[in-house]
């Protein structure tokens, strides 16, 4: 029998929005090698290359061979596992962002029905996986190339689509509205009130839309974007951590500070020595 083996690589940050790789690999199973039951924080593909697996997620069990793909929900409990005769083999890709939910709503994956049997892609699929994998790094240039090569992934997925019209979600509708509302205007003092107003619903009722497809609230979310950007400025740029702070929207330096420390774990001080004492 062949021997399991595994390569995976894991990105130090999520440093974009709408899109961003979280991590990638392939893997040889050991037989009846078992993930779960246990939920991700983000979505993900897994490929099949061959052998044979099992995935079960809401109470169903799905029995997947070479050429199947899946995917995993953010917050849906799962269990994946090899089969114990003819382990598989598979490529993956972690992935998030404000674009996922449009993007594959235009591809044959849905809550109900996660999987696609014998991909029609011709075998594009794992390639296209390991083409991200190779342009694995942590600079913000190799977060930039995976995810163009994502968008490459799921562009596939919604050309190998069976051609179902897409129903018209509204909470995704009012959900991407704020998004873009946000992207635009985080650099002012702006709050949920207006984003809610912007969209024309109210504040509960965007509150459950971010829940539903980002699992976070609206100022969670805004208050993430912001700090993202926060640590592309202390990276690139010579601004004061004051001079940051009024740029992404803040205008207490404290609150800053401490919006700053609970999401990536340092103050923006210790963030920017630690980015200088490596070569960032």
């Amino acid at each position: 029998m062949e021997e399991s083996y595994k390569y995976s690589y894991k990105v130090a940050e999520k440093q974009l929005a709408s899109l961003s790789v979280y991590n990638v690999g392939y893997q040889k199973c050991e037989p009846s090698y078992q993930w779960g039951p246990a939920i991700r924080d983000h979505y993900l593909i897994h490929h099949i290359i061959q052998g044979k697996g099992y995935y079960q997620v809401r109470g169903k069990t799905y029995e997947l061979y070479s050429g199947d793909t899946f995917l995993v929900y953010p917050y849906e409990e799962i269990t994946y596992y090899a089969d114990y005769k003819e382990p598989w083999e598979y490529a993956w890709v972690g992935f998030f962002g404000s674009d996922v939910p449009p993007i594959l709503q235009r591809t044959d994956f849905n809550k109900e029905h996660p999987v696609i049997h014998k991909e029609q892609a011709g075998g594009k699929i794992k390639q296209m996986i390991l083409d991200i994998y190779d342009a694995k790094g942590n600079a913000f240039q190799d977060a930039v190339e995976m995810t163009g090569r994502l968008y490459s992934l799921l562009a596939l997925l919604m050309k190998s689509c069976d051609g179902v019209p897409v129903r018209k979600d509204p909470q995704l509708y009012y959900a991407q509205k704020a998004v873009e509302y946000i992207m635009s205007h985080y650099s002012y003092p702006i709050t949920v009130e207006e984003i809610s107003s912007y969209v024309g619903i109210s504040r509960s009722h965007l509150f459950r839309c971010f829940q539903q497809y980002f699992q976070q609230s609206p100022k969670e979310y805004l208050t993430s974007i912001r700090i993202k950007q926060a640590c592309l400025l202390l990276e690139q740029s010579n601004l004061s951590i004051t001079a940051i702070s009024r740029s992404v929207g803040f205008e207490d330096n404290l609150y800053f500070s401490k919006a700053f420390k609970k999401i990536i774990g340092v103050s923006p001080k210790n963030y920017e020595k630690y980015e200088l004492q490596n070569g960032q």
